[in-house]
């Protein structure tokens, strides 16, 4: 069972990059997906959530910038991120949230150069 984030990299701010949350040994379909981010001497926070039937919710900081999206026939979650600003740079993670389980993949940096 395993849950992986990629897609990160660096980018100049107002740039974009799509992060994919990728399973492997289970399915998401049944799971809730939440993406977090841990920046350098911060706290982790929730960003981004999309519930099993795809229901959003976006933290009012990356709203209108960011969305949460999920293709469940590719096992796939994603975050669409446009507009990126310098604090965005952080560590990014994704968390599937079962009645039971809860999985958290390694992370994927994002850097945003200004």
């Amino acid at each position: 069972v395993q849950l992986q984030a990629s897609g990160g990299g660096l980018v100049q701010a107002g740039g974009s990059l799509r992060l994919s949350c990728a399973a492997s040994g289970f399915s998401l379909h049944n799971y809730n997906i939440g993406w977090f981010r841990q920046a350098p001497g911060k706290e982790r926070e929730g960003i981004s959530y999309i519930s099993s039937d795809g229901q959003t919710y976006n933290r009012e900081f990356v709203k209108d910038r960011f969305t949460i999206s999920r293709d469940n026939a590719e096992n796939m979650v994603y975050l669409q991120m446009n507009s990126l600003k310098p604090e965005d740079t952080a560590v990014y993670y994704c968390n599937a949230m079962g009645l039971m389980q809860s999985y958290w993949g390694q992370g994927t940096l994002v850097t945003v150069s200004s």
